[in-house]
């Protein structure tokens, strides 16, 4: 239960409209940062790119969000979530407004490299705000038993808003051109904002929130505690698999496999809806059973085998992939069950660190591990065409496989180290 809130203007139940409001402007943004890399091989024709290109610009958006979500984490422990977030997603709205007016392809010419990048960079410079914004709005309105539960459906927001975009945006492209799609994902920010608007308001000072202050982490706070640090390169490294098959996922499949554009968009939106699935499933059973480490090591071993067979695949196949049936279809099975799995884990890590942070300090902390992920999201998509060139694609999948290796001693020390103890204090008080 949750603790009384009875000098809050908002009831308790007020909080599954908070939560609404986080999923809602995360999944916004989500159907751009993940959807637009789906029209990867129509973006690559329509703008006239080569592969090592299309892999800048692609990582250009991830690199506009690594740069601005510390900044947004510590500007939403000063100002609180709501005007982050009404900042950020209007913001958002008027640079894809902006890149539908100047920065897409039609049929009388091709706007120059820079007016894409500068466009996409400022996308994800904005885009940023909303999600260190909405972790803390979880971190705030909910106790101790409902953080891994709330958190993960916060996460699902991530592939809800990715199967949204692979489901839509390469129709969209393909049929009325990047104008529209820019239209479109304007939109869809808009409405997130109209809802944080009208849901996301602070609880009630006075209304303490179970485990949140016993916690905080060190007296300095997160930017100076090793055992946030450690989490937070954890989860950065264990992102690169997955945003190699969100960003060339698509271009792997159609170049090595030679899979039709329907079933290509068929995988990656599987991938997302996937994904979705076990994140909510993942927060409610950690929940149940406070076993967050142990989750985190069996997904960071699971990943590790998979990619490693997908490579050995790739390396199996050689150049015979496109001639056999049954070699396409495992390569479309090994990359869906590869993705689904490497995209499980982040509402039960993302738990892991706010709590460990304390929800004062979730903004920051959150905005820390977001800094990690997109930077690794930026270097992704343009180290990929680099190993690519030096061994191909099992290259690409080893190299995926060493960092799901390379994350687990990361992320489960620091779990181990940290909130397990102090949670089940948490919790004793809260029942």
């Amino acid at each position: 239960m949750n603790p009384s809130t009875s000098s809050s203007p908002y009831p308790p139940r007020h909080r599954w409209k908070v939560l609404a409001a986080g999923v809602a402007a995360n999944a916004a943004f989500s159907v751009a940062f993940s959807g637009i890399p789906m029209t990867a091989v129509l973006m690559r024709t329509g703008y006239q790119l080569d592969n090592a290109t299309l892999g800048l610009v692609l990582g250009l958006m991830g690199l506009g969000i690594a740069v601005s979500e510390l900044p947004w984490g510590m500007l939403t422990d000063r100002w609180g979530d709501r005007p982050v977030l009404l900042t950020g997603l209007g913001g958002t709205a008027l640079a894809l407004l902006a890149m539908a007016l100047w920065a897409a392809p039609g049929a009388r010419q091709v706007p120059g490299l820079g007016m894409l990048a500068a466009g996409l960079l400022l996308v994800g410079l904005l885009g940023g705000s909303v999600n260190g914004a909405s972790g803390r709005a979880v971190m705030t309105w909910f106790d101790a038993s409902e953080r891994g539960l709330a958190m993960s459906l916060r996460q699902t927001a991530v592939p809800l808003g990715g199967a949204i975009g692979a489901l839509a945006l390469p129709f969209v492209a393909l049929h009325w051109g990047f104008a529209a799609l820019y239209c479109l994902l304007a939109a869809l920010c808009a409405l997130g904002a109209l809802l944080a608007w009208a849901w996301v308001h602070e609880p009630a000072a006075s209304a303490p929130r179970a485990g949140a202050g016993a916690q905080a982490a060190s007296q300095g706070g997160p930017l100076r505690d090793a055992r946030v640090w450690r989490i937070v390169l954890g989860i950065g490294i264990l992102c690169a698999p997955q945003f190699a098959v969100l960003s060339f996922g698509t271009v792997f499949l159609h170049d090595f496999g030679h899979v039709g554009l329907g079933l290509v968009t068929a995988t990656m939106v599987f991938t997302q809806i996937g994904a979705m699935v076990m994140r909510v499933w993942s927060g409610r059973w950690t929940d149940r059973r406070r076993n967050r480490p142990a989750y985190l090591r069996a997904c960071s071993l699971l990943s590790a085998g998979l990619f490693a067979a997908l490579a050995a695949l790739v390396l199996a196949a050689g150049s015979q992939a496109a001639d056999a049936w049954a070699l396409r279809a495992a390569l479309v099975v090994l990359l869906g069950m590869s993705g689904v799995c490497v995209s499980a884990w982040h509402g039960v890590a993302y738990t892991e660190l706010a709590t460990l942070a304390g929800a004062a300090r979730a903004g920051t902390a959150l905005g820390m591990a977001n800094t990690s992920v997109f930077l690794v999201c930026f270097v992704t998509p343009f180290s990929i065409p680099h190993l690519l060139t030096l061994q191909g694609w099992t290259l690409v999948w080893l190299a995926a496989s060493a960092c799901a290796l390379v994350a687990l001693p990361l992320l489960v020390p620091a779990a181990v180290d940290g909130y397990p103890k102090l949670e089940a204090k948490a919790v004793g008080r809260s029942t």
